[in-house]
C-alpha cells in the first residue's frame, strides 16, 4: 500500500488528503478518477499530458479514468488564472474541438480504463429552477475568495456571472460521475475543493483532490498554452516535437523529464549531475528527453529518425529532406518579381504581413542561402531555390 500511495501521488502539489486517498485505495472496487478538459482548442499539448499520465498511473494501478469533455462548459470559458473574461466558444467549435481531444487522449490513456463523458448530458436537460436551487449551495464571499477572481475585483475588472456559476458547474460534475478522486492543475485548487463539498450536499462521500505542477511552455515562463504560442502539441510531427523540445532551455529540460515522461527523480538527479560534471554535454542530455518525446507520441524510430535530421540541418547547417515545394504561377510574378513579404505569407512562413516583417527585421530570413533584411524588397526567386524563415521553416520554391 506504501509503494502504491508514493507511487500515485509523485509529483504531486495539493493532496487533500493522504489519509483519505488510503482509505479509498483499500475498498474492493476500481476508484473513479475525474479529469475534466474543456476542448477550448482542437489540440492536446504536454501541458495537458502532466495529468494524462497521471491518470494512467492511476489506471495501471486498476482504476477508471472518468474523462469528462465539458461541451457545456466550453461554451462558457473556464477563468481560471485568467484575468478577463473569455469569450464563449459556438457549439460547432466545441463539438469539433471535443472530436478531437477523444483522438489524441488515447496516445496516453487506456481505453479500455477509460470512460468519456460529456457533461452536456446532466446540464442540456437542467430546468433553471434547478439551476437555482444548486446555487443557492455557495455563497458570493465562497467565490471571491478565489485568488482571480479576488483580484479581478479588486481591480474593478468585470467578472460577469456566468464565469461565478463555473466552479459550480464543475463541482457538480463530480456530483453526477460519482468521482472518488479527481485530478488538475494547480489553478484548478479551488474548484476541485468546492466539488467535495458539493458532494457532502448530495450525500457522498467527498472526493480527494489531487493537483499537479503546471508545466512551463518554450519561452520558459508561461505555462504551455495553445494561446501563447509556447505548446508542443501531441499531433505535431516527430520533427517538429523534437526541434521544438530542443529549443527548450538547458534549466528546464529536467521538468519536462518529470513531468512529461515521468523518470524518476534519482535518475533525473544523476543527469543533471553528469551534465554539471562536465561528463555529459546538455545538448546530448537534451537530445535524448526530445527523442524519448517523439517516442511517447509517435514510435522510437521516428524519435531517432528525427534526431539524425535534427542533427544534420542545426549542426551541419544543412538543408531538410522532405521540404515542402510552393508553386508560384505568372500571375504571382507580375515583371517577374515579387513582394518578399508577400512571399514569405504565401509561403505559410508566417501568418501575417506583419509577422513575415518581424522575421525578415530579426535576420532570421534567407532565399537561395542568401539573408534577406529588406521589408520592402522585391525578389525574383529562381526555381528550385530555398526560402528559410527561422530555424524550422523551409519551402522549396518552383515556378511554372
Amino acid at each position: 500500500m506504501e509503494q502504491t500511495l508514493e507511487r500515485l501521488t509523485a509529483r504531486a502539489v495539493d493532496l487533500v488528503s493522504r489519509v483519505e486517498l488510503e482509505a479509498k485505495l483499500k475498498q474492493a472496487r476500481p476508484l473513479r478518477i475525474k479529469y475534466g478538459a474543456d476542448p477550448s482548442a482542437p489540440d492536446i499539448h504536454l501541458g495537458h499530458v502532466v495529468g494524462l499520465n497521471k491518470l494512467r498511473e492511476f489506471q495501471d494501478a486498476g482504476h477508471t479514468v472518468v474523462f469528462i469533455i465539458g461541451d457545456f462548459t466550453g461554451m462558457i470559458g473556464d477563468p481560471s488564472g485568467r484575468s478577463q473574461t473569455r469569450k464563449p466558444l459556438d457549439r460547432a467549435q466545441v463539438a469539433a474541438n471535443a472530436q478531437s481531444y477523444q483522438q489524441q487522449v488515447f496516445k496516453v490513456l487506456d481505453p479500455a480504463r477509460t470512460e468519456v463523458r460529456f457533461n452536456s448530458e446532466w446540464f442540456a436537460p437542467m430546468k433553471f429552477e434547478e439551476v437555482i436551487r444548486l446555487s443557492a449551495h455557495v455563497t458570493v464571499a465562497q467565490l471571491l475568495a478565489r485568488e482571480d477572481f479576488s483580484k479581478r475585483y479588486g481591480a474593478q475588472q468585470p467578472i460577469s456571472l456566468v464565469e461565478f456559476l463555473y466552479p459550480l458547474i464543475q463541482a457538480y460534475d463530480s456530483v453526477m460521475v460519482r468521482a472518488d478522486v479527481e485530478l488538475g492543475g494547480t489553478d484548478q485548487l479551488f474548484n476541485l475543493l468546492l466539488g467535495r463539498e458539493l458532494q457532502k450536499v448530495f450525500g457522498q462521500e467527498p472526493q480527494v483532490v489531487m493537483t499537479l505542477p503546471l508545466l512551463e511552455g518554450l519561452d520558459g515562463v508561461h505555462k504551455m498554452s495553445k494561446s501563447l504560442g509556447n505548446y508542443i502539441g501531441v499531433n505535431e510531427t516527430p520533427k517538429d516535437i523534437f526541434g521544438k523540445t530542443m529549443s527548450v532551455s538547458d534549466e528546464l529540460m529536467w521538468r519536462y523529464f518529470a513531468l512529461v515522461l515521468c523518470r524518476p527523480e534519482p535518475e533525473i538527479a544523476a543527469l543533471r549531475q553528469a551534465v554539471q560534471a562536465g561528463a555529459r554535454h546538455p545538448r546530448e542530455v537534451k537530445d535524448e528527453l526530445a527523442r524519448q518525446v517523439v517516442a511517447k507520441f509517435c514510435d522510437e524510430a521516428a524519435g531517432a529518425e528525427a534526431s539524425a535530421e535534427f542533427a544534420r540541418v542545426f549542426s551541419a547547417h544543412q538543408i531538410p529532406t522532405d521540404i515542402p515545394d510552393l508553386c508560384l504561377q505568372s500571375t504571382d510574378l507580375p515583371d517577374g518579381k515579387i513582394g518578399l513579404i508577400a512571399l514569405i505569407v504565401k509561403a505559410g512562413l508566417a501568418e501575417s504581413n506583419g509577422e513575415a516583417k518581424r522575421l525578415v527585421q530579426q535576420g532570421a530570413v534567407e532565399l537561395a542561402g542568401a539573408k534577406c533584411g529588406d521589408t520592402r524588397a522585391q525578389v525574383e526567386p529562381a526555381d528550385g531555390a530555398v526560402l528559410r524563415c527561422g530555424k524550422r521553416g523551409f519551402v522549396r520554391i518552383r515556378r511554372s
